[in-house]
């Protein structure tokens, strides 16, 4: 499976690490950490070391319950970062995380080469005209709700069903516009109980069925923290289990705020496959 960014075709058939940067002050894990130029630096040079393939910035908490802001504000936070990294690291790929059509057509006029859709498209459906018209590749989730009302008591007749259909008709749309490169991904957290977060995991090879790559982000996510009764800041080696776990499904990427332990998994893992 490939992905074509700027005319440079990404491999996807060995996993990716898509690493994340939160520039806003009330992310679940890493609200507020990079708040300024310097500590945004020295984050991702950190990350690309110890073997991010991907950089994902994003200024709009997506965490439940999280307060909404105005375009404006989610601009304001996220160009600058996203001049800074472009300027810094000219060969880095560079993902926003955003549902607004408004934020990612400025992103994508600074050179920014996926756009990351936690709403595939559902809230701001302008956003499938803005990613065709700069023919970047398209990351869309599957979300129930919005931020601010998904984790309000979920609920499916049929889990598996439900996201393969709703997956369906969103790749429908994106196709229709024109959209080539398209990832998936389940939306751990997003409009989930717990247990629908496990059966999700149980069945991720389903999700094979829509022929394109998969991405999962379940990185220090609560249905860890509660399931092993800790706190985030000791849910890295819960993380890591479930990423390995991911890469025995032959998941294409990982989004993760831990590079270093992701990029062990994948060594470890790709060791395995070819002893």
């Amino acid at each position: 499976m490939e992905i074509n960014i700027k005319g440079n075709l990404i491999d996807l058939n060995k996993p990716k690490i898509m690493g994340i940067l939160n520039v806003t002050p009330d992310s679940f894990f890493d609200g507020g950490l990079y708040d300024t130029e310097k500590k945004v630096d020295i984050q991702v040079m950190k990350m690309i070391e110890e073997g991010m393939d991907i950089l994902d910035v994003g200024g709009y908490s997506s965490r439940p319950g999280a307060k909404e802001i105005s375009i404006n504000e989610e601009i304001d936070r996220v160009i600058p970062v996203v001049k800074f990294i472009r300027k810094a690291y000219p060969e880095l790929i560079l993902s926003v995380d955003t549902f607004r059509s408004e934020v990612a057509k400025n992103c994508l006029d600074l050179g920014v080469d996926i756009i990351n859709d936690i709403s595939a498209g559902c809230i701001d459906k302008n956003i499938l005209d803005v990613v065709a018209e700069y023919n970047c590749p398209y990351i869309m989730m599957h979300m129930k709700g919005t931020p601010q009302t998904m984790q309000i008591n979920p609920e499916y007749e049929n889990l598996i069903k439900e996201l393969l259909i709703y997956f369906a008709k969103r790749i429908y749309s994106a196709r229709e516009k024109g959209i080539i490169d398209i990832i998936v991904d389940p939306g751990f957290g997003f409009g989930k109980t717990l247990d629908h977060n496990y059966t999700i995991m149980k069945k991720i090879e389903n999700f094979k069925l829509l022929d394109l790559p998969i991405l999962v982000g379940i990185s220090r996510k609560s249905f860890i923290t509660k399931q092993l009764d800790i706190d985030k800041k000791d849910s890295l080696n819960g993380t890591t289990a479930l990423n390995m776990y991911f890469l025995e499904k032959n998941v294409n990427i990982l989004r993760v705020h831990d590079v270093k332990e992701a990029k062990e998994c994948i060594m470890l893992h790709e060791k395995i496959k070819s002893s």
